[in-house]
């Protein structure tokens, strides 16, 4: 089938082919990460090869592509087109689901069952703004649009009638977890916060409500950004261009920028000073070699999901009755998806229909009657069924002849060898 004619989008043609942290670590989804620039240049190439629905979702746990296309390997390939890692790793080491599977896997994300952290509720908002990403460039249609209406439902109930979500567990979270458990004495400490995006804001906050340091500083490549939440947080700020200075002068470094390339580099920490850095940020914006230091004591992402507390137990005993609301809203759409294919295959008989017979009304004649008309019309019908049934072999001739008899409730006596007689160009017509 040629991407051209691939206008059906039907289930089978609709494909989640992506990575996540269950099959892929930090440094390599860090290849894989997808910002802005790179998902309109996806999309452009999208475009050029004739593919018309489809979304991605790249957050710190997973880089996703969801839409219709030929096949799997043609999504996959707009992937590695436009990221770091290139399309060969990805092909390698990408899942792949197909049909009524990527629906399921999409639903699990949307909830959270398939976080890092489980019941992240933070991952739906995620969704909203990659679908919405690609709806403003024209790339949502109907089926995509209802699936995501029916996740962000889904999602809503398990949210206000289970206990998945309950309790603060995020990627900042974890990271103060663990420096309650990890660090003696937080009181004393100088903390940095590097980034003020929706990630820096969010660990900022519970750096302040759970540890209680003796002070933090927020550094941000807009100036203005930190100045503004420093105020709002009766934290200090420094501009950027003090990043080295604020650096040094730190016990604690949390960095939660988004930035392409390493924005904490070795030598930042060439004083010998012990410090422990926190790298929230996927691509990481810690220089690998930072790790080579041993007065430097670095965690990263994949460390702080491994971080588990009383929280995540309580939330596990709620996957079962988040998985029932999943299946309900799934059976919903699938059956929904279902009713507008029927309703496509019958306005496509019914212009058929139309077709046949106004090409017959065409060729009327003066003298030709109500009835031959009519006659004339059902045979031409007739005509094209056998056509087609001669075309398949007998097994496949049979399932549609038994389909022709339950769909349109047929009652008749089965004829002796008509079915094999549908070989002859006209003979099974011609008796009807």
């Amino acid at each position: 089938m040629s991407q051209q004619a691939h206008s059906g989008k039907t289930l089978e043609h609709f494909f989640c082919c992506g990575i996540n942290h269950t099959i892929s670590d930090t440094s390599t989804r860090s290849l894989y990460a997808i910002h802005h620039d790179q998902y309109q240049q996806l999309l452009n190439i999208a475009r050029e090869k004739h593919l018309s629905e489809l979304f991605v979702l790249s957050t710190c746990n997973r880089t996703e592509i969801y839409g219709f296309a030929p096949d799997a390997r043609t999504l996959i390939a707009l992937v590695g087109e436009v990221s770091r890692g290139g399309k060969e790793l990805f092909e390698q080491i990408a899942y792949i689901y197909t049909g009524e599977n990527a629906v399921h896997h999409l639903f699990l994300v949307g909830a959270g069952l398939d976080s890092q952290i489980l019941g992240d509720y933070e991952i739906i908002g995620q969704v909203k703004a990659a679908v919405r990403f690609a709806k403003e460039r024209g790339f949502l249609g109907s089926f995509t649009e209802r699936l995501v209406n029916a996740v962000i439902q889904a999602s809503k109930q398990i949210k206000n009638e289970t206990s998945l979500s309950a309790g603060t567990v995020s990627v900042s979270f974890a990271a103060v977890q663990w420096l309650l458990q990890s660090v003696d004495d937080l009181t004393h400490k100088h903390i940095l916060l590097v980034g003020a995006g929706k990630i820096g804001r969010s660990t900022c906050k519970n750096v302040i409500e759970y540890l209680n340091p003796a002070q933090v500083t927020l550094v941000n490549r807009t100036n203005e950004t930190a100045a503004i939440f420093a105020r709002e947080h009766r934290v200090q700020y420094a501009p950027y261009e003090q990043l080295p200075e604020q650096i040094r002068l730190a016990d604690i470094i949390l960095v939660a920028t988004n930035a392409d390339s390493p924005t904490l580099l070795p030598s930042h920490f060439a004083d010998g000073k012990s410090k422990i850095v926190i790298d929230l940020s996927i691509p990481e914006n810690v220089h690998p070699d930072v790790r080579q230091f041993t007065h430097v004591k670095t965690v990263n992402v994949d460390e702080l999901s491994r971080y588990k507390d009383e929280t995540i137990q309580r939330r596990q005993q709620a996957v079962p009755q988040a998985q029932a609301i999943i299946e309900k809203h799934q059976a919903d759409f699938l059956c929904w998806y279902r009713m507008r294919r029927y309703t496509e295959v019958l306005r496509a008989l019914k212009h058929k229909l139309n077709q046949i017979h106004h090409q017959e009304i065409r060729q009327l004649k003066d003298n030709i009657s109500y009835d031959q008309l009519s006659a004339r019309i059902i045979q031409k019908i007739i005509d094209q069924i056998a056509c087609n049934l001669r075309k398949k072999n007998p097994e496949q001739s049979e399932r549609y002849l038994q389909a022709l008899q339950e769909l349109l409730d047929l009652s008749f006596s089965p004829v002796e060898n008509l079915v094999p007689d549908l070989s002859h160009p006209s003979s099974a017509s011609e008796r009807l």
